[in-house]
């Protein structure tokens, strides 16, 4: 038992670190993640059919549709997604500018090409699928002593090199080389060029931001830290008021001792209207009121109600 609280503690150490730390972090996980899959995907699974007309849609094919799948999870999971979705419903973007909308899009779309991008990225610098993908399209007349007369579908076969006719394969290595050259190329050329969108898109977010770097830190901050409360909290508030309708319905209710500790804690939970989830709920980019700055929704949802009173 002591083990396993250990264990837990720690774990949660270590959700909260890395909770705590910049974007950069996660993505690079993500990448890191992807790297492997991709590597594992290229030595257990990834077998080119070295057949003209279908090695090019297969290539394609194992590039392009993990990059799309990973591409709509990183939408999906992305929690601003949804909080601009709620925008549009709730407030038909009426607050949202287009400078913030853009931003906003820009950040979504930013995080999601992470995995997509890196699949891709260790796809060409691998080279295996698009020497699949490409090599019924090389030219013989371009392979200096190739014999004159074969078709594309001996050129498809060039990626199994046991399918290969024997007087061929003395131009196995230099197609080889060719297409890897063709592919790493073009992989070193797309993380140069996403290397120097990143670099100008952070150039452009710094100097068009309102704010100074330290208090757009400390924004960050707030939010995540805002974040991590607020959903600790529902968690907790969640459970005693199911706690309280299980009670209300069987005339009494079976607590663990941890539950049991929260009970004594915090008595009862009240209901919270749509209302004031929808007033917490949805896109807030940063504002002032009086000279104060609202740093959330839920900042000004809280700075409305002591207003009030």
């Amino acid at each position: 038992m002591a083990a396993a609280a250990l264990i837990t503690e720690n774990f949660k150490f270590v959700s909260l670190f890395f909770k705590s730390k910049d974007v950069m972090i996660f993505n690079g996980l993500i990448a890191l993640g992807t790297v492997a899959g991709q590597t594992a995907y290229n030595i257990f699974a990834f077998d080119c059919p070295c057949s003209s007309g279908r090695n090019y849609r297969y290539g394609l094919a194992a590039i392009g549709v993990p990059a799309l799948v990973f591409f709509l999870i990183g939408i999906m999971i992305n929690k601003s997604t949804w909080d601009l979705v709620t925008e549009c419903l709730l407030r038909k973007c009426r607050k949202l500018s287009g400078a913030a909308a853009f931003a906003l899009l820009g950040s979504i779309f930013g995080r999601a090409v992470v995995a997509p991008l890196t699949w891709v990225v260790i796809s060409l610098l691998q080279g295996q699928a698009y020497t699949c993908a490409l090599s019924e399209f090389i030219d013989p007349g371009t392979l200096e002593g190739f014999p004159s007369g074969q078709s594309s579908e001996v050129m498809a076969k060039f990626p199994c090199q046991q399918s290969v006719p024997a007087e061929l394969h003395g131009f196995l290595a230099e197609t080889e080389r060719r297409l890897k050259y063709e592919s790493q190329l073009i992989g070193w050329l797309l993380v140069a060029g996403m290397s120097v969108m990143v670099f100008l898109m952070q150039c452009v977010k710094r100097c068009c931001s309102p704010l100074s770097y330290q208090q757009e830190d400390y924004w960050s901050q707030y939010r995540n830290n805002e974040n991590i409360l607020f959903q600790r909290t529902a968690a907790v508030h969640a459970r005693l008021l199911a706690a309280e309708s299980v009670k209300s319905f069987f005339g009494f209710v079976a607590l663990e001792k941890e539950e049991k500790e929260l009970l004594a804690d915090y008595q009862s939970a009240r209901p919270i209207c749509s209302t004031n989830w929808n007033r917490v709920t949805g896109v807030y980019l940063y504002r002032e009121k009086n000279g104060l700055p609202l740093y959330s929704r839920l900042n000004k949802w809280e700075f409305g109600t002591k207003s009030l009173t």
